[in-house]
């Protein structure tokens, strides 16, 4: 690990989508001190979300090629949908090979959430998509390729904006899915995607009666953090930062904007 001012825990390199909002604000709140990070934008010209998550993984090398001789001590992905569109056997081959030819491990969000899901002996899962249910559908495959069963859904897509109908969610629209999930018969849930702000709603539920919630970006930062730290993932772990322990301090205090 090299001795830098401002990443005395380790440096951390992370691909994020062309327009996502979102990826280092989280970010920025769920790093503990001492964990630095440096960003490469991946982009696209293709017309469609799906292509351009498809474009993003076929530019990936050339994307980490952008840190240069950056000393990154773990590298990940902000990204969840494409993932979900090239399957687990592909991603675990893309993640086996950056690890091997640039020497240090590369977390995909989709992967970490995983690995909450397992530290937290989850089975029934719901989920909080910001999705197109196109997208929604290929989500559901993939977790339960990995052996989740999928029981529940709450959308909270916003396809009229003239933006980005996921950069352009709000926290409430995240919010208001996670509580029709409260009161199922579910082991864990994920609030999807790195684009959809997600921090404020888990802290709001951080004591409700429902399950264990987490978010791909929230389980991102936990699985780099640990990769960092050199610990294994588990069930006390993941609580702590589920439950805001972590990270908590860190969160501002957003004010409505003035019109």
């Amino acid at each position: 690990m090299a001795d830098l001012e401002y990443a005395k825990r380790g440096l951390v390199g992370v691909l994020t989508p062309q327009a996502n909002t979102t990826v280092e604000p989280e970010f920025k709140i769920l790093w503990p001190d001492g964990v630095g990070m440096i960003n490469a934008r991946m982009t696209s010209d293709k017309g469609t979300i799906v292509d351009r998550l498809y474009d993003y993984v076929d530019q990936i090398e050339a994307t980490f090629d952008r840190f240069a001789n950056a000393p990154i001590d773990v590298a990940c992905f902000g990204c969840t949908g494409a993932s979900y569109l090239i399957g687990r056997a592909r991603e675990a081959e893309i993640c086996d090979s950056i690890s091997s030819n640039r020497g240090y491990p590369f977390v995909t969000a989709a992967r970490a959430v995983c690995d909450s899901f397992m530290a937290l002996g989850a089975k029934r899962i719901g989920l909080a998509s910001p999705y197109p249910p196109d997208l929604t559908e290929s989500s559901i495959g993939y977790w339960e390729s990995a052996g989740f069963n999928v029981a529940e859904v709450a959308s909270a897509f916003n396809p009229d904006s003239d933006f980005h109908p996921i950069y352009s969610l709000q926290a409430s629209s995240a919010a208001e899915s996670l509580k029709l999930l409260e009161h199922k018969n579910l082991d864990a849930i994920v609030m999807l995607g790195t684009g959809m702000p997600t921090l404020k709603p888990i802290l709001d539920v951080a004591d409700w009666a429902g399950p264990p919630v987490t978010s791909c970006m929230l389980s991102l930062a936990w699985r780099t953090v640990l990769y960092l730290d050199d610990e294994e993932p588990e069930e006390a772990n993941m609580l702590a930062w589920s439950q805001g322990t972590a990270w908590r301090a860190r969160m501002p205090n957003i004010k409505p904007a003035r019109n």
